[in-house]
């Protein structure tokens, strides 16, 4: 469970739901998320006051992910081994939705049965950590291919965006949105229909833009 009470707060639990759904449309493995609601004063076995104060200050809906038995991390040597279209296809997963998150150094990626399987995507979605920024041209921002894990994929990104680009429609980003709670959208304030519509059309434009 990734709690609300962590110091970055609500942000990368709505990224957790939206990025999810979205990789779930274009069919990457990501865990299955659940909300899960924390009741006040849960027990903690922790003797650290650190876990304490974490649960207390996330008390009500946070975001779960499905357990993945027996999965383990992908291992530097494994790198460049992937699969090119796999690797194609995640690169181009993460320009979309400006995962900076996924380095050589922290690939975040778990591999079970075969099966790659991207995790941890509280970093993406940058853009809704500064509404007040965002410009009509704010979804076009270059984004660091050299820096991702799987960047030597990069002369086939063209290939992946045929592959990928047309399950992403304009509903099914709207529907991704959707997944969101009311109260975590509510952290910004003002309407939730319009900040969900902001988060979609940000999402559309970048990826006309791709």
């Amino acid at each position: 469970t990734k709690l609300r009470g962590a110091a970055q707060g609500i942000p990368p639990l709505i990224a957790e739901l939206v990025v999810g759904d979205l990789a779930d449309r274009v069919r990457l493995a990501v865990p299955a998320r659940a909300l899960v609601e924390v009741p006040a004063a849960i027990s903690s076995a922790d003797v650290n006051d650190e876990l304490r104060d974490l649960l207390d200050a996330s008390t009500g809906c946070n975001v779960g992910f499905e357990l993945l038995d027996g999965a383990r991390n992908l291992t530097r040597e494994e790198y460049e081994r992937v699969p090119l279209y796999v690797a194609a296809s995640v690169l181009w997963f993460d320009i979309l939705v400006q995962n900076l998150d996924r380095s050589p150094a922290n690939p975040n990626i778990m591999v079970r049965r075969g099966t790659y399987w991207l995790i941890d995507h509280g970093a993406a979605l940058p853009f809704q950590h500064d509404w007040s920024a965002v410009r009509e041209d704010s979804a076009q921002r270059p984004y660091d291919i050299a820096g991702h894990v799987f960047g030597w994929a990069a002369p086939v990104l063209s290939s992946a965006h045929e592959t990928l680009g047309w399950r992403l429609t304009r509903d099914g980003i709207h529907d991704a949105i959707a997944v969101v709670p009311d109260e975590f959208l509510n952290v910004f304030g003002g309407e939730t229909a319009r900040r969900r519509a902001m988060y979609a059309a940000y999402l559309w434009k970048r990826l006309q833009w791709m």
